[in-house]
């Protein structure tokens, strides 16, 4: 039996892996074939896995989305969201808010359910997941304009802990009617604030641990990271605080100090991330019975398609009303309100609590999840050529050394591209006269690697490797006209 259960979940994962390329061929969302795994292998598929505990699918999904979030957090560099800080939190905020309720009420309308309950299942679809978008467009080989990427990738990190927090208020408002709205009001504000101070205080002290605790094997800082992430989390959740958005923080705060081993911590867990997203979606879809998702089809398509195209571009719209974003970044925004994992994993939590419309909330917002990424996941390149809102993703180039920064050292590894209008174009690079902090290690040049020295001629399309502090690299931007990646 036990050599049964390893067979079957070795499978499932070398399945999912291979399963990857497919969504990097065609462009569908990988959590999109996940889930599809996962209901093959379940009772009413081919693997005929019984698995009917939401319990445990919440807990195994709860902790797969704070590992999520604790690595999209290490990925996201503080220095390129802080200019979108003032769009991507009212976004997070007020924009689920509204999606929350307008969605809410119509589909209390549209099936037949209390005002709370319609708002209940408006708020478990409110969050987006960014991620899934992201894979697409790299599978494209497209890329966004400024400010879109890292406004989106702010705005999908901080959502969930709001989408939760709405989820959470209205199950106590259902469950205990006597609820007072302005504790809600106040418990939220106590998460949000409890949240942001665990995370950066959390990833302070774990900056200044992983630091100076000088371990003697590198392969225990990934422990380390791990635990303190989990310890964050638990933490932050026994105190009433949001444990998702302390996480999350937490790793936007690492990625921005200086720690050793900060490459491979990251590596380590954007592959835990993978894993983790493997694990959930497909424990989800071994949850989901497929012949319980036929009666409500019809109306879950038409609850998705306000979702779409009514609620998610009014909140968008609303919340963006002061910024002076143009239409059309506001409608690809819009458009990316790809619904993913979050929305799956808050749908089990009215079950846990005796929703007498559990059930039917359940597989509503699976419909509608499975609907907003065959509709917008797959679309999304057409979107932003359309809108005029891609900019050409230059295929990562693999270089044959590697780097790791160590504590109190100014200087970083970058990328920068010679484009042809470039002041370094055709010349020595003995004569460009570089500032001292700017060294070059190495030139990828029509596929070859070359080893720089002070005679060689800089051609057009070059990509320089190079290793430079941040105001030597400002300065031979600047000055050059060069592209750094």
């Amino acid at each position: 039996m036990q050599v049964y259960v390893l067979l079957m979940i070795a499978a499932l994962l070398l399945i999912s892996v291979f399963a990857s390329k497919i969504s990097d061929r065609f462009g569908i969302p990988a959590l999109l074939l996940f889930l599809a795994l996962g209901m093959l292998a379940g009772s009413e598929g081919p693997g005929g896995v019984y698995f009917d505990n939401p319990s445990q699918a919440q807990g195994i999904s709860i902790i797969a989305l704070v590992l999520i979030l604790f690595s999209g957090g290490l990925q996201t560099g503080w220095d390129s969201v802080r200019p979108v800080v003032k769009f991507s939190l009212p976004l997070a905020t007020f924009g689920v808010f509204i999606t929350a309720i307008f969605t809410g009420v119509l589909a209390s309308v549209l099936l037949d359910l209390t005002i709370p309950e319609g708002i209940l299942l408006g708020s478990i679809v409110s969050s987006t997941d960014a991620a899934a978008v992201f894979s697409v467009l790299r599978s494209r080989g497209i890329s966004l304009r400024k400010p879109l990427k890292p406004l989106l990738e702010l705005e999908s990190g901080s959502n969930d802990p709001m989408a939760i927090f709405l989820t959470v208020g209205m199950i106590q408002l259902i469950t205990h009617p006597d609820t007072s709205f302005i504790n809600l009001v106040t418990l939220f504000l106590q998460q949000m604030l409890i949240g942001a101070l665990a995370g950066i205080l959390m990833g302070r002290l774990g900056a200044i641990i992983i630091n100076r605790i000088k371990l003697g094997y590198e392969g225990l800082y990934p422990v380390l990271s791990l635990s303190l992430v989990l310890l964050t989390f638990g933490v932050t959740d026994f105190l009433n605080g949001s444990g998702f958005l302390a996480v999350y923080i937490m790793g936007i705060v690492l990625n921005h100090i200086d720690v050793v081993h900060k490459r491979s911590l990251q590596r380590f867990h954007d592959g835990l991330a993978w894993l983790m997203q493997i694990i959930m979606f497909l424990a989800l879809g071994l949850f989901v019975f497929p012949s319980r998702l036929l009666p409500t089809m019809g109306i879950s398509l038409v609850v998705a398609l306000l979702l779409i195209f009514v609620a998610r571009p009014l909140a968008v719209f609303l919340t963006l009303l002061p910024s002076r974003m143009g239409w059309r970044q506001k409608t690809f925004i819009s458009w990316v309100g790809l619904r993913g994992a979050a929305p799956i994993i808050l749908a089990t939590f009215p079950m846990l609590a005796g929703i007498p419309q559990a059930d039917l909330i359940f597989n509503v917002i699976f419909f509608v999840v499975l609907t907003s990424v065959l509709i917008q996941g797959t679309t999304l390149p057409f979107i932003a050529k359309f809108l005029h809102l891609d900019a050409p993703s230059p295929p990562a180039i693999h270089y044959p050394i590697e780097y790791e920064p160590v504590s109190g050292m100014k200087s970083d590894l970058n990328e920068v591209f010679v484009p042809s209008g470039s002041n370094m174009a055709n010349k020595a690079i003995v004569d460009l006269h570089l500032p001292d902090p700017f060294l070059i290690i190495l030139i990828a040049r029509n596929h070859e690697f070359l080893t720089p020295h002070g005679g060689m001629i800089l051609l057009p399309e070059d990509t320089l490797l190079i290793l430079s502090d941040v105001e030597s690299l400002e300065f031979v931007k600047n000055r050059f006209d060069v592209l750094v990646r």
